[in-house]
């Protein structure tokens, strides 16, 4: 049997924090005096590690002031969680669950996440949302460069024995895409997410719903073959 992989992007495909996110970064702008970056600005930068974030909202800020806009970001995002509640704050978008569940029962597939979470936040994310041994990898920002570099796909399909050819990234930025070409696994971009999709040119496949994604594994796999 020759195993599959599928590894999920986190905010902005299965979870929509999108608000928690703004808020967070705007209480650690506020915090030191600064004008907030705008929505969308905020939104471009999900799925990057933390550093690399703020260096490309504030590139002229000495490395001081970054470091502090990531720690007042880190307070924030958490303290605004435990006030919320996980499932309030980063709420599955509709079908995720579903198609975890479904993917998960494929004796042949296994199901792994890449993130610019941190090992922290996405321990609370899987504990709030219930999806305790669902990914059998989870590669978070504190292990690996940031997105797009292809750490944390190489390292997974290391972790699970899996070939490249039979791995799939599917993620809503550029970055998950990127990363997915870097590591020379196909990726799927979703429409839902914090990028348009005109931003997801790397991509092999883009789907519009979770309904869809099924279909275009299922494709990804039948070339691969």
């Amino acid at each position: 049997m020759r195993l599959k992989l599928v590894i999920f992007d986190v905010d902005g495909t299965l979870v929509d924090s999108q608000g928690l996110i703004i808020e967070a970064m705007d209480l650690a702008f506020n915090g030191e005096g600064l004008v907030p970056p705008n929505r969308a600005d905020t939104l471009s930068i999900v799925g990057l590690s933390l550093d690399v974030a703020m260096f490309k909202l504030i590139p002229d800020a000495d490395v001081d002031l970054r470091a502090q806009l990531v720690e007042g970001y880190k307070q924030a995002y958490m303290m605004r969680r435990a006030e919320t509640g996980v499932e309030q704050s980063s709420p599955f978008f509709e079908g995720a669950r579903d198609v975890l569940k479904r993917l998960r029962a494929q004796e042949d597939v296994l199901l792994g996440v890449a993130t610019g979470k941190s090992r922290r936040g996405l321990d609370k994310l899987i504990e709030g949302h219930g999806l305790e041994g669902v990914f059998v990898t989870t590669q978070v920002a504190d292990d690996h460069p940031s997105k797009p570099h292809p750490s944390m796909i190489t390292t997974a399909l290391v972790e699970t024995g899996v070939a490249a050819r039979d791995a799939v990234m599917i993620g809503d930025t550029s970055y998950d895409m990127d990363m997915a070409a870097a590591a020379g696994v196909a990726g799927i971009g979703v429409g839902w997410g914090y990028h348009e999709t005109s931003a997801l040119s790397a991509a092999h496949h883009v789907v519009e719903d979770f309904a869809a994604l099924e279909g275009a594994l299922a494709q990804v796999w039948e070339n691969a073959s």
